[in-house]
């Protein structure tokens, strides 16, 4: 039983870690002095020495997605505290659906946001052809 928690416990962590990876890793599309991300889009300059950062469009898909991956790890988080809590109040034998809601719902935002970002790649590399 002690293996089994000790098993959730890396699970629940693991997810958290990818998350916040996801969430903040930059660079999502790289190519010519131009790197394209959830968050920024940043060039350098010909010399290279010069990188500019603008803020990235204010497009209703793009807020949407980042609003999800926001709201995934803010479920994701709350799963965790609610396994710690349910796990020293529930009496033996206790079911852990409200933990198990809050991770479902957290997978459900992240994956609710793949499709958007997979129409901003295809976009991107159509406007490189």
């Amino acid at each position: 039983m002690l293996l089994l928690l000790l098993g959730i416990i890396v699970l629940h962590v693991a997810v958290l870690v990818l998350l916040f990876v996801s969430t903040i890793v930059s660079q999502w599309m790289v190519g010519n002095g131009h790197a394209t991300d959830l968050w920024q889009n940043c060039s350098t300059s010909s010399s290279g020495s010069i990188r500019h950062c603008f803020s990235s469009s204010t497009n209703e898909w793009l807020q949407s997605v980042q609003a999800t991956m926001i709201l995934s790890i803010i479920f994701s988080v709350m799963s965790l505290f609610l396994f710690f809590c349910q796990l020293f109040t529930l009496t033996k034998g206790g079911r852990f659906y409200i933990t198990g809601f809050f991770q479902i719902l957290a997978a459900l935002l992240s994956l609710g946001r793949s499709d958007p970002v997979q129409q901003t790649t295809s976009v991107f590399l159509k406007g490189k052809n």
